[in-house]
């Protein structure tokens, strides 16, 4: 900010990057080469963002992930070949409903699970949590409910569990690291970026961290949540279309 004879800046004292920058505007004096005006310097006050803070949520959502891919992914393949779905055939049940059946009893188990996980790693940690628990349960739902999805369409047709383990493995491992679960890609490409953002897991940990670390409110993560929900309903059109009873 250029206030005429005095050129100010603001610094975190807390934050590492903050205290470089410092050093090197201290030691230059480009600033007031360029601006020919006396630096400033002002001092911001805020807890700075632990690195596990901001891996929290990632591990609960790769956790999420693997449960949904691997825990309805192996049990529906298994059914199908040792027969059960071809005696649930002969029922009035539709595809469509024991999907949606699934579906719901994956995602609440799923929820309490990663509750008690959020709990016990909170006592030992101590996170710093800055926004509302409804968002964040929200936004877990939702992420959830698309991530089973997934698992859904995967297990659509399977009929040999090691088939299916190398088809979720090819999905579930790029998007552990593409998805921002350990580490930032903001230093990747662009095309890097542009494929992230196909991912369900992207978009997913994205709103929970905007929430947890940055204190953001529900309608600051919409477009997160809605991109989430509309791929849970075209993923369980596309598992209850292709979904067989039998191999």
């Amino acid at each position: 900010e250029n206030l005429g004879p005095e050129l100010k800046y603001w610094v975190n004292d807390s934050n590492p990057k903050g205290y470089i920058l410092e050093k090197v505007v201290k030691e230059s004096t480009i600033l007031e080469e360029v601006f020919g005006s006396k630096v400033i310097r002002q001092e911001i006050k805020g807890d700075q963002i632990r690195y596990i803070d901001w891996l929290f949520p990632g591990i609960l959502g790769m956790n999420i992930m693997f449960s949904a891919l691997y825990g309805v992914g192996y049990v529906i393949v298994r059914y199908r070949r040792i027969g059960v779905l071809k005696r649930l055939k002969a029922t009035p049940v539709t595809a469509f409903e024991y999907l949606t059946a699934q579906l719901v009893s994956r995602v609440l188990i799923m929820l309490a699970s990663s509750s008690v996980v959020w709990f016990g790693c909170n006592f030992l940690f101590s996170f710093k949590m800055h926004g509302s628990y409804i968002d964040v349960l929200v936004v877990f739902f939702s992420g959830t409910l698309c991530l089973v999805s997934l698992g859904l369409v995967l297990a659509c047709r399977g009929t040999n569990e090691e088939l299916t383990n190398g088809v979720i493995n090819f999905i579930s491992w790029p998007m552990m690291f593409l998805s921002e679960v350990w580490f930032s890609i903001e230093g990747a490409s662009d095309f890097v970026k542009t494929a992230a953002k196909i991912l369900p897991l992207t978009h997913f940990l994205s709103a929970a961290r905007k929430i947890i670390n940055d204190g953001a409110s529900l309608s600051e993560v919409s477009s997160e949540v809605a991109i989430l929900l509309i791929m849970s309903f075209v993923f369980l059109f596309i598992g209850s279309v292709l979904f067989s009873w039998t191999r």
